[in-house]
């Protein structure tokens, strides 16, 4: 009985300590934020002042120091796409992001990210690093990563704590892929379209003319498939235009037989026969 009691107490115990929960010293936050047609996003913890000195030669941070931008583990920023940072480009992935607060500037260091342990970065080269100056702010409690000013290209990645602020410019490309999506958009459906069209047509028996003028756009080509020239012969030979569909599908065997493809040499050669019959 001493035994069971004494395992008794032991569970309750071990049940109350578990369902204590006291508040993180510094908390998590998760940014996310489009810029242009880039998402950016940010993972940092965020320490507070709790009355100390933060920036400063013997502060909490010290000037000339390298600095993990945050607590508790990497801080890890992230671009969907390749920007630039203060005008330096950085390809598209994710970044551990530390700095070297100073007086009047900050060093800002992106490393490829490998793992949220910030030590393992100490020493190794980041992939780009930039200069950005410091400016007064008002009191700021916990540490904060803000992205503002939001333009279709641009937007400032503002760092704010106790009275210092520091900023950089992150910079995306839009024009280039607007132009890129227009022109794509405009040029109207490709060939692939075009013989993907015809061949639902054609075999869910549609509008068999509508499928054949689908099928001229795909194969009036310099170098026509011979997959979509073998379609070609079947919707002209379901349309009535044997003699037509005869010389499409020795077109399309002729250019089976270039690219080797044996099994569509046997099919043209079949249907050629039926149809002469």
């Amino acid at each position: 009985m001493k035994n069971i009691l004494t395992l008794v107490c032991l569970l309750l115990t071990g049940t109350m300590i578990a369902q204590i929960s006291t508040p993180a010293a510094s908390t998590s936050q998760k940014i996310e934020q489009v810029v242009g047609l880039t998402t950016v996003n940010v993972d940092y913890s965020r320490p507070n002042v709790k009355g100390r000195d933060i920036f400063s030669a013997d502060g909490l941070v010290p000037h000339g120091k390298l600095w993990r931008t945050g607590a508790n583990r990497a801080t890890k920023i992230s671009f969907s796409d390749d920007v630039t940072i203060n005008g330096n480009e950085l390809k598209a992935g994710d970044y551990a992001l530390t700095s070297t607060p100073n007086a009047k500037n900050w060093q800002f260091h992106f490393h490829v990210y490998e793992g949220s342990s910030w030590a393992s970065y100490i020493d190794r080269e980041p992939a780009l690093s930039v200069v950005a100056m410091t400016s007064g702010a008002s009191m700021t409690e916990s540490f904060t990563i803000a992205i503002n000013n939001v333009t279709d290209n641009s937007a400032d990645v503002d760092f704010m704590w106790a009275t210092t602020k520091c900023s950089f410019k992150l910079g995306v490309e839009v024009e280039k892929r607007v132009m890129a999506d227009i022109e794509s958009v405009l040029a109207g459906p490709t060939g692939g379209d075009y013989y993907n069209a015809a061949s639902y047509y054609h075999s869910a028996g549609k509008d068999l003319n509508q499928a054949l003028s689908w099928i001229n756009k795909a194969t009036d080509v310099a170098e026509p498939k011979f997959w979509q020239v073998r379609r070609k012969a079947l919707i002209l030979a379901d349309l009535g235009k044997t003699e037509e569909a005869i010389k499409t599908a020795k077109l399309s065997m002729e250019l089976a037989t270039k690219a080797g493809n044996d099994d569509y040499v046997a099919m043209n050669k079949k249907s050629i026969a039926e149809w002469t019959k």
